[in-house]
């Protein structure tokens, strides 16, 4: 997970909690109701954060895969410019022996 998803699931969190927090405070109704509009916002953020994570993962996923495949490109770049090195300088060596 990137720092910057990670700032946003922070962030999230905590709009959440001061958003039930003050609503806590500020509510009218009984403490029935109270406490049930606080475990339906819970659930519903239970769901948003499942979705978001999963969001991340695939996102994760994605970016790994790109990084494995650019890597094995730039290992094989690697090793034809070793080669081509390698053949110039038993291509030197060998008139060198001469």
């Amino acid at each position: 997970m990137t720092n910057s998803t990670g700032n946003t699931i922070i962030a999230l969190v905590s709009g959440a909690a001061i958003g039930a927090a003050l609503g806590i405070l500020f509510a009218p109704d009984k403490g029935d109701n109270t406490r049930k509009k606080i475990k339906s916002g819970y659930k519903d953020l239970e769901k948003d954060m499942k979705a978001k994570l999963a969001t991340a993962k695939v996102d994760l996923e994605k970016t790994y895969g790109e990084l494995v495949s650019n890597m094995s490109h730039k290992t094989e770049d690697v090793i034809s410019f070793l080669e081509i090195k390698l053949a110039e300088l038993k291509e030197q060596n060998a008139k060198l022996q001469k």
